[in-house]
């Protein structure tokens, strides 16, 4: 059973000030911001793996420019526990703005990098470092935000009033994606490819300007300012974490259940999805990035709803809700899209059995192929084929489609053109795709993401004690969006990639989400009117 909390009980709602107005619209605006930021990363993955690695090995180059984008994941946690620190000692708002500046520059200064074809080898590096800056900050936003937002909001109004923050991500990403959209609409692929990618991340600095102006009226929490005035401020917030089992025990719970929860439906819904429509679908990529777009439309209205929601019959249930979704619908969803945006496909791959026989099959997608039978395993795996492995010692490589002359060797055109003769396609056909029931399917995981992110923020802050709690949300928080969360994308596309069928991947979120449910429905309290003065 999970533990009880120390709560106020139940009174009528509490109307939201002018102040607090003011609040929302600038901590809302400035995660915005660093979402955007952050995100347009994501948005733009499947081309910089073109522009920033080596153009020798297509698969290797995708799972490395994928990796990219984790690696800044990665780097959150260190700047949780630096920033988290800092703002549990100094107060929440020069923590905001510092963290806003590093996340502004660093963007901008993405769009002024050299390409791979331009200065080799020191494209990538300069790409990663800026991409570890870039998480460094947002480790001290996120987390951060959410405490500093629900310790000015109503008490009796918490789920509503903080829900808005976790619009920002999806309105950040929408916003990229949008304008990819457009710049690909407006541009020549080769237009795009050489100068058009730069667009959303010099734009940035405009961004960045406002927000800072925004961020510089800011007031201190409240709570934070009681603190100060009666002297209870932690002098060591992270190892106060570590020693207190109370606090420790529910930041596990925050790493396993509720954040680990969340962020794997993010990145399955609004970033996963983008890559599989493009790269495994085959869908033309206006056409997925505009049908992920649609679909994140509906998280707004949603969020906040679950957010109300949670103010009346409690954080617990509606949290659990989206966990249970999340866990038993993303296999189907992602099959589906397969069946419906690309039918032919994923009847090629049902009936057709296509098998690659030969000696040291054994694809690593981080080296370049070695033997004919791994250059076969990339070709095949890149084009969206299910195949079987047969290891055959000191026999040469062969693979066999049915009804057709075997392949020796390594043929791509001689491959392409058994394949397309059994029934393969090289690209999907939009008047056999079904877009309803593809856009239906995306709108399910956006629902079981808004059941989490409703609530969230509220729960972020409502787990811990004043005196530890932005580092005590903080820390987690980003650890699992990052290990767990960030690292999903990659970790889907690595495991198809190994196993030879892209549908295999999506097994590493779904076995998470049930991990995260089991998790909370023992362990999750229930947190709604918790005081937040202590």
């Amino acid at each position: 059973m999970p533990p009880m909390n120390t709560s106020t009980p139940p009174s009528s709602p509490q109307a939201i000030t002018p102040t607090q107005r003011k609040v929302v619209l600038a901590a809302c605006f400035g995660t915005f911001l660093e979402w955007y930021d952050f995100l347009t990363f994501a948005s733009l993955a499947i081309y910089f793996s073109a522009l920033f690695f080596p153009p020798d090995n297509p698969t290797a180059a995708l799972l490395a420019s994928l990796a990219t984008f984790g690696v800044g994941m990665l780097v959150r946690p260190l700047g949780a526990a630096v920033f988290g620190s800092l703002g549990d000692k100094y107060g929440r708002r020069p923590i905001f703005i510092t963290t806003i500046f590093l996340m502004g520059v660093t963007t901008f200064a993405v769009g002024l990098l050299p390409t791979y074809a331009q200065v080799g080898i020191w494209a990538p590096i300069m790409l990663l470092v800026l991409r570890l800056l870039q998480g460094f900050a947002v480790g001290g936003e996120i987390g951060g935000a959410a405490v500093y937002l629900t310790e000015h909001s109503p008490d009796n109004r918490r789920g509503f009033y903080t829900s808005v923050l976790q619009l920002m991500g999806p309105l950040g990403i929408m916003a990229s994606t949008l304008q990819v959209v457009l710049l690909q609409y407006w541009l020549t692929p080769a237009e795009f490819s050489e100068w058009g990618w730069r667009v959303p991340f010099l734009l940035s600095i405009v961004l960045l300007l406002v927000s800072l102006k925004s961020r510089m009226s800011m007031i201190e929490s409240p709570v934070f300012v009681e603190m100060q005035q009666n002297d209870t401020l932690s002098k060591t917030p992270l190892r106060e974490c570590l020693k207190d089992k109370r606090t420790l025990g529910r930041m596990a719970l925050l790493f396993f259940c509720i954040s680990a929860g969340g962020s794997l439906l993010f990145f399955s819904s609004q970033v996963y999805t983008n890559v599989f429509l493009k790269s495994v679908v085959k869908f033309e990529p206006q056409m997925a990035s505009t049908l992920v777009m649609l679909s994140t439309l509906a998280l707004f209205p949603l969020t906040v709803f679950c957010g109300w929601l949670s103010d009346r019959v409690g954080r617990r249930p509606i949290l659990l809700a989206g966990l249970l979704l999340g866990a038993v619908a993303i296999l189907p969803v992602f099959s589906g899209l397969l069946h419906f945006g690309n039918p032919a496909l994923a009847e090629f791959n049902r009936n057709v059995t296509v098998k690659l026989g030969g000696e040291s099959c054994h694809y690593n997608p981080f080296v370049k192929a070695r033997n004919d039978c791994e250059r076969n395993q990339e070709w095949l795996t890149k084009q969206g084929v299910v195949y079987v492995l047969e290891e055959r010692s000191g026999a040469a490589t062969q693979v066999a489609v049915p009804g057709q002359m075997p392949i020796e060797g390594f043929q791509v055109d001689a491959l392409k053109s058994v394949l397309q003769n059994a029934g393969w396609p090289d690209k999907a056909d939009v008047q056999q795709a079904n877009l309803p029931a593809v856009f239906a399917l995306l709108l399910v995981l956006v629902v079981a993401l808004a059941l989490i992110t409703g609530p969230q923020t509220a729960v972020l802050a409502e787990l811990f004690p004043a005196r530890t709690r932005y580092t005590a949300a903080a820390l987690p928080h980003n650890l699992s969006a990052g290990w767990i969360g960030g690292m999903s994308p990659f970790m889907v596309t690595l495991i198809g990639t190994r196993m030879g069928d892209a549908s295999l991947g999506i097994w590493y979120p779904a076995g998470l989400l049930c991990m995260a449910f089991v998790v909370g429905l023992l362990f999750l309290p229930e947190t709604r009117n918790t005081l937040l003065e202590h």
